[in-house]
């Protein structure tokens, strides 16, 4: 099904995986350390967290499918989770959506990358993002995030 993937030999518990994209995905190491810091910090014990990085089709026939919404969407996240206490997940994130709305926000590719990838591990921890109270909690704590990052 993936392309390309990477193979951890550490004790990681952060995957990242390239769905017929590739991307320039500087400090790995980095954000995948600061990805086990949000668990933590939010008191969640990560299991097992894959990103798959994705094209703007992939994620709308993922949405279609799974979500019944026929709309482009820059992230979805799955809760995969078998035990209540062990969080176990998947993280789709769309490369093209990401662009877009960097060039939209007027911030820099990478940046709004590690934006859309701890949003996608606050939605594992807890967080929502449907209504207005939810949405500015989840931005709070994106920024939060990003500004220890």
């Amino acid at each position: 099904m993936f392309t390309n993937f990477e193979i951890m030999t550490s004790k990681s518990k952060v995957y990242f995986f390239f769905d017929g994209i590739s991307i320039d995905l500087r400090n790995r190491t980095k954000i995948k350390k600061a990805v086990e810091l949000i668990f933590r910090k939010e008191k969640r014990k990560l299991d097992r967290l894959n990103y798959i990085f994705c094209t703007d089709s992939s994620l709308l026939n993922i949405n279609k499918q799974y979500l019944k919404h026929d709309y482009y969407t820059d992230i979805i996240t799955f809760d995969l989770s078998e035990e209540k206490d062990k969080v176990n997940g998947e993280v789709y994130v769309s490369i093209d959506r990401v662009r877009k709305n960097a060039a939209i926000f007027k911030n820099p590719f990478s940046n709004e990358l590690i934006r859309v990838i701890f949003h996608g591990a606050l939605h594992l921890c807890g967080y929502n993002d449907e209504k207005n109270n939810e949405k500015s909690k989840m931005r709070e704590r994106e920024e939060f995030y990003l500004n220890q990052f």
